[in-house]
């Protein structure tokens, strides 16, 4: 199922499939079947449709949020962000599979992958509402770049992507909603909240899968995340913090504080 999505093009087609399969999931589970979560090879990349062009970071125009053209910007932005994470979620599920993990950790990683194509839908939905659609616009080439850094390192990834990346989002949402409240956009505003209160849940998978796995290996969780992230994150981690919604996650200050403005690690708990 895993790699039925991420080797599906276009963005409404993968994102359908991705919560058709969750629901046959979450079936299954609560009915109290017996499911064998099986072996297959994900691809090293995820199929994309042919729009948006993709960039180089620096190479995406820039728009003013206060104009209806940075508005639909911003909504593109995120939407690009959202259908990422449906292929990163769904990537953790089936790059791993060699790590024996409970039931409970697919769980959550189908139950992210399920909100995040509601959340791609839902800025789409509000693209077209503004005369636009995903693709129209270029978009960020490296938002895969932390899965490809982290293809043979669980632990790296649920650093990366989740504990960093996500957690980024709890940071600067808040900032987007208030944009579309003061141009009356209620439903960009109404969505993006929908996605704020949800992404919580997946950066707490993240530091729930983290440390589950620290404790296997009896390792201290804040010296190895910072560590990897030292390792696979390229650049400091940038304040302001929501310091509030990482606390709700199950990440506390000193594990990203320290990294703000330096990637030395604070431990030698990795050799790199």
């Amino acid at each position: 199922m895993a790699v039925a999505v991420l080797t599906t093009a276009e963005g409404r087609e993968k994102t359908a499939l991705s919560r058709q399969y969750a629901a046959h999931w979450q079936a299954a589970r609560q009915a109290g079947e017996t499911i064998d979560i099986g072996n297959a090879t994900p691809p090293l990349r995820p199929s994309r449709p042919d729009k948006p062009a993709l960039l180089s970071p620096r190479d995406v125009p820039h728009r003013k949020p206060g104009t209806p053209a940075g508005q639909i910007a911003l909504l593109h932005a995120v939407a690009h962000i959202e259908l990422n994470a449906v292929d990163l979620h769904w990537d953790i599920i089936a790059r791993f599979s060699d790590t024996k993990l409970p039931l409970g950790y697919y769980d959550d990683w189908v139950k992210a992958a399920d909100e995040e194509s509601k959340h791609f839908n839902l800025m789409c939905d509000c693209l077209e509402a503004m005369d636009s659609y995903y693709g129209a616009l270029p978009a960020h080439a490296g938002m895969w770049r932390a899965a490809e850094d982290t293809v043979d390192d669980l632990m790296g990834r649920l650093a990366v992507v989740p504990m960093v990346l996500e957690a980024r989002g709890l940071d600067v949402t808040p900032g987007m909603i208030k944009i579309f409240k003061q141009a009356k956009l209620t439903q960009a505003v109404d969505a993006l909240e929908v996605i704020y209160a949800e992404e919580v849940h997946h950066v707490a998978y993240g530091s729930k899968w983290f440390h589950f796995l620290c404790g296997r290996h009896d390792l201290d969780p804040t010296g190895v995340f910072h560590d990897l992230v030292c390792k696979y994150f390229h650049g400091p981690l940038k304040p302001p913090f929501n310091e509030e919604k990482r606390a709700e996650a199950g990440i506390p200050p000193d594990f990203y504080w320290p990294l703000a403005g330096t990637t030395q690690p604070s431990t030698g708990a990795i050799k790199k």
